[in-house]
């Protein structure tokens, strides 16, 4: 059987439920089944999450290289990055110092990926108005991946036992979301979720696009996006897949079984 992989996991805002959600995590026995996992955060916000959550029995072990961490249930490894002055420190409001701890805990666990040193990441969840007060101006994890990893063409997929759902646009206003309804960015999407459902052992994903109007315009009377960008990049995607499909057939077949097909 091959090694578990190592999962980096981030710690969140110091000043928000991250810890905690950690060390509820980390007290499941079935975590460490599954993974070799390590916070990347600060031991002194972990330890004092603890008691918050009563389980005082748990350790946390500091380390400064993840070849260092145990692996062991009952302690919790953190690569300790020693970001935030516990004096300071004011759970449930927001702040530069949060939001700078909570951006370089992201920052360090993508390079961690980045050089091999994780197989995996997880993140908990930062404060977006305590990242830009701190100076980093992103509107959520997502795009900072992107940013870090030269990602050009990207979008965030929700996932939930056989559901998955893809967005044209996140953390934008609604008014914003809506002028980003463009053909390019719907056909996008598109390829983006059906690449990815087949990387995760889907053959064949089949994927619904949503409307974006009431009855999704009821063909122009309650707006246009529907006729003018969504429905031509479903058909350009529809398209593509009959091309590839053709495509395949050429492929597989010698010229004498695809006259018979």
């Amino acid at each position: 059987m091959s090694e578990k992989k190592i999962v980096g996991i981030t710690m969140g805002d110091p000043a928000s439920i991250g810890p905690e959600i950690t060390v509820k995590a980390f007290a499941d026995k079935s975590l460490y089944d599954l993974c070799r996992p390590v916070v990347v955060g600060d031991a002194c916000v972990m330890e004092a999450a603890l008691p918050i959550v009563g389980h005082t029995e748990m350790k946390i072990n500091p380390v400064k290289d993840v070849a260092d961490a145990k692996f062991e249930y009952g302690t919790i490894d953190v690569l300790d990055m020693g970001l935030v002055d516990m004096d300071q420190l004011k759970r449930g409001e927001v702040s530069a110092m949060c939001g700078e701890a909570a951006f370089q805990y992201v920052a360090k666990v993508i390079n961690l990926a980045l050089e091999h040193k994780v197989d995996a990441t997880v993140t908990n969840a930062f404060n977006k108005e305590a990242v830009n007060l701190a100076g980093h101006h992103y509107s959520g994890h997502t795009e900072i991946y992107a940013e870090m990893t030269g990602t050009k063409n990207y979008t965030m997929m929700l996932a939930h036992e056989n559901l998955r759902v893809v967005h044209v646009s996140t953390h934008v206003s609604l008014r914003e979301a809506c002028d980003r309804v463009k053909k390019q960015r719907v056909l996008d999407v598109i390829r983006i979720a059906d690449k990815a459902c087949k990387e995760l052992g889907i053959k064949e994903p089949k994927i619904g696009v949503a409307g974006l109007n009431p009855h999704s315009g009821e063909h122009g009377l309650f707006g246009h996006e529907e006729i003018d960008e969504i429905i031509p990049a479903i058909e350009a995607a529809r398209q593509r897949a009959s091309t590839q499909t053709a495509r395949y057939r050429r492929t597989a077949y010698s010229p004498r079984q695809e006259a018979l097909v």
